[in-house]
């Protein structure tokens, strides 16, 4: 049946379509002149030398060198610790355009995966060198830093600034609870370890055979867990993570006050343009993966060496050194928007990192050992279980109602 948008030739398209109806290597060349966004040379140009942090970016290829030139132990593993830092930012700048230019969903998965790739770099690296030590507590390390020292510095940075600030309490509910489970399952194998320890029955070999299966069984449930909770997050209870809407439903007078300035803040970050087209950002995350899977190598290798030689436990190189280099643009950044009034952010730094980590990338780094043949498990030093269990304890009990001044950042 003919109507007025029906061609006159058969072979003829309607006007508007020829746009539309192109080939599978236009779209491709299409996508790759990214017409209206930041052309490729504008895109590598900021990302590049957008930030004075880059200038730390001449430890990478010295510490490339230091390593196959077999440096002292000291400058391999300074050159790599100090190289990964603007990787680090470089990874975080990558995936923040890359979101910019997909849909909400799409955005949120991929924070979700490279939010903390630093950390699963890092792991991967340690655990196929068979630096056990250094995988947990470098990833309870992280953990506890942004629950504590950065969450803390959050809070204590924006009680400078206003009396008291305002977070959405259902998100902080749903992370807060999900880090409960997280901490749950790895007190669960310190106390099976414990009781083994305690009757002594039957060899070693038999405990710690129990806790591989114990370990691994969790993780895989950890990691179902943490799907479900991103699909809660990004998709079926997306509107729950609304800072307005439950405002206005409870008839906050703070919220109304602030509603409009909120608003002003809101139209201000839609009107914020990547500084990177799509296709480019993509190849940077890749190219930037790479390159610090390489450079945690040389870091984790020359670990050994430095700690026998200067006196430096494990420990500390694992909980307090690896998470600053893997966290420090993150962690300005969380204190940064706690500062400008945006808690809601800051707490998907602080408290949704520790959540990645703790019941994604540990889970992960787990079944990674399972495969290969590297048993990592989930019991952790019983001290460090109970540092654990306790910061959580602090952190529900802090973000529960919503609100944090100076006073909670201090404690």
């Amino acid at each position: 049946m003919s109507s007025e948008s029906t061609p006159l030739l058969r072979n003829g398209r309607q006007n508007g379509e020829a746009s539309q109806r192109l080939s599978f290597t236009q779209r491709v060349v299409k996508a790759i002149k990214a017409e209206g966004e930041p052309s490729w040379l504008e895109s590598y140009k900021w990302f590049l030398f957008g930030s004075y942090a880059n200038v730390l970016l001449v430890f990478v290829p010295l510490s490339a060198v230091a390593h196959y030139q077999n440096w002292d132990a000291a400058l391999r593993f300074s050159f790599s610790f100090i190289g990964i830092v603007p990787l680090a930012k470089l990874l975080g700048d990558a995936t923040e355009n890359m979101s910019a230019s997909l849909g909400e969903t799409l955005a949120g998965l991929l924070n979700a995966s490279f939010g903390n790739a630093v950390e699963i770099i890092v792991g991967i690296a340690a655990l196929m060198q068979d630096e056990i030590r250094i995988v947990q507590t470098s990833m309870l390390g992280s953990i506890l830093s942004n629950l504590l020292l950065v969450l803390g510095c959050s809070f204590l940075a924006a009680g400078f600034e206003r009396p008291e600030s305002v977070f959405q309490v259902t998100a902080a509910q749903a992370s807060s609870s999900l880090m409960t489970l997280a901490c749950i399952t790895l007190v669960i194998p310190a106390a099976y370890n414990s009781t083994m320890s305690a009757v002594k029955r039957g060899p070693e070999e038999t405990a710690e055979h129990g806790l591989l299966i114990i370990s691994r069984g969790t993780a895989i449930l950890l990691l179902f867990v943490y799907l479900a909770f991103l699909w809660f997050q990004l998709k079926s209870h997306a509107f729950l993570y609304h800072r307005d809407r439950e405002d206005v439903e409870n008839g906050s007078p703070s919220a109304a006050s602030s509603q409009h300035g909120s608003q002003h803040e809101e139209e201000e970050e839609e009107e914020e343009a990547p500084n990177m087209n799509l296709p480019s950002a993509a190849v940077a995350l890749l190219v930037v993966t790479v390159i610090t899977s390489f450079c945690a190598d040389y870091l984790i290798a020359s670990i050994e060496e430095t700690a026998e030689r200067y006196h430096i436990p494990k420990t500390f190189i694992g909980l307090i050194l690896l998470p600053i280099v893997a966290n420090a643009a993150e962690h300005v950044t969380s204190i940064w928007m706690a500062m400008k009034n945006k808690m809601e952010l800051t707490i998907t730094i602080c408290v949704g990192s520790s959540i990645q980590i703790a019941a994604f990338v540990v889970p992960l780094l787990v079944i990674v050992g399972w495969i290969t043949g590297h048993e990592l498990t989930l019991y952790f030093a019983d001290f460090e279980t109970i540092c654990f269990f306790v910061s959580v304890l602090l952190v529900n009990t802090l973000i529960q109602d919503g609100k944090s001044n100076y006073m909670e950042g201090l404690l």
